[in-house]
């Protein structure tokens, strides 16, 4: 149970993140959830873009481990 949902909070974390690095890149001015991170553009892009990455790692160890338990 806890793989599924660490499964699903990857997932999410995947999709929000990977929106908003889009929305960043046709919009520079549009920095959605980490508008407060200080140092603008670049950081914030780098911030999406490795938030991205750590969701798709999350999802995918989080499914390696449920199908290891004979979960699909």
């Amino acid at each position: 149970m806890k793989y599924d949902v660490l499964r699903v909070l990857g997932m999410v974390m995947m999709v929000v993140c990977a929106q908003a690095l889009v929305r960043l890149l046709v919009d520079h001015g549009d920095r959605g959830l980490l508008e407060g991170l200080p140092g603008g553009f670049l950081p914030t892009l780098v911030a999406y873009a490795v938030l991205t990455a750590a969701g798709v790692l999350l999802t995918g160890w989080a499914h390696s481990r449920a199908k290891a338990l004979g979960r699909h």
